[in-house]
């Protein structure tokens, strides 16, 4: 369905590489020469985003890479010309231009992805396709067309863009006043304690950052099962689909990028679960028939 988890990874992937990239060239050295707020807020914004943005331009990549992922033209087989004329017709009817569709082996999940509304990537496993009937398919195939059409990886990309440049930018700050405090060093944010702090804490922050992500993310995925009713016209399919995957064992994707299914197992890491709970999600749909 959408990303966090791949933001989760690749972006402190990113910014840790990020960081000794800027050791190495000195450019640490030379912010902290700077001085003030407000060169290192703006260096933070620059770094943090890039970050940010290069997760979501190799997502497409990431996604298909980790789960074995293979596109199909729909010549295949009778099964997968459905899918493709399925997931014309709904990104069709939410006017987004034509995804590429892909099958993966695995249990029953499905995921879509990619930078741009027009050329994103929807995925389904051949166990999702063995273990629901079409129409119960065809709801999750909205749900994911939903993400897609509502924006969520732009957005959620943005917001991802925002907490990574205080996350760069609290680190370093941190970093200073480590360095100045417990090292005693008088180099101006360039010894040893520095450098180390600023990784350590670009770690934690981020782990609290991608709470924040996962957070925003839950919601979103109510607004994906509505775009599923609304593009099947009835919610019942969808809930149909959720009440299925229920009762099945969610461990369909790679950790690489969990996020991006139909379907979290929610557990004592709920907090960075990126998927609210079934139940909650089926009274949602539920709600408005009532």
């Amino acid at each position: 369905m959408k990303r966090i988890f791949l933001f989760l990874a690749t972006n402190i992937a990113v910014l840790l590489v990020i960081s000794i990239v800027i050791r190495v060239l000195g450019i640490d050295q030379a912010m902290a020469n700077q001085g003030g707020m407000g060169p290192l807020l703006a260096f933070s914004a620059v770094v943090g985003f890039a970050g940010a943005f290069i997760s979501l331009f190799a997502s497409k990549f990431i996604a298909k890479f980790s789960t074995g992922a293979k596109v199909i033209t729909g010549n295949e087989g009778e099964t997968q010309r459905w899918l493709v004329e399925t997931v014309r017709k709904l990104a069709d009817r939410a006017g987004i231009g034509m995804p590429d569709v892909a099958i993966y082996d695995g249990p029953p999940n499905a995921f879509a992805t990619g930078a741009f509304r027009n050329s994103a990537l929807v995925a389904v496993s051949t166990g999702l396709l063995q273990s629901m009937n079409r129409q119960e398919v065809e709801a999750v195939l909205g749900h994911e067309i939903g993400h897609v059409a509502n924006g969520d990886m732009v957005t959620l990309t943005l917001i991802q863009g925002v907490l990574n440049t205080f996350v760069v930018f609290l680190s370093r700050i941190v970093g200073s006043i480590v360095d100045r405090t417990v090292f005693n060093s008088d180099r101006g944010g360039s010894g040893p304690g520095y450098f180390i702090t600023v990784i350590v804490c670009q770690i934690l922050f981020g782990l609290v950052a991608s709470m924040i992500v996962a957070w925003f993310s839950r919601r979103r995925e109510f607004r994906a099962d509505a775009a599923s009713a609304g593009l099947l016209g009835t919610p019942a399919p969808m809930i149909g689909a959720l009440k299925r995957l229920g009762g099945i064992e969610p461990t369909a994707l790679p950790e690489s990028i969990k996020a991006l299914g139909i379907n979290d197992k929610p557990g004592f890491m709920s907090l960075f679960s990126t998927h609210p709970p079934i139940e909650q999600r089926i009274a949602a749909l539920q709600q408005p028939a009532q």
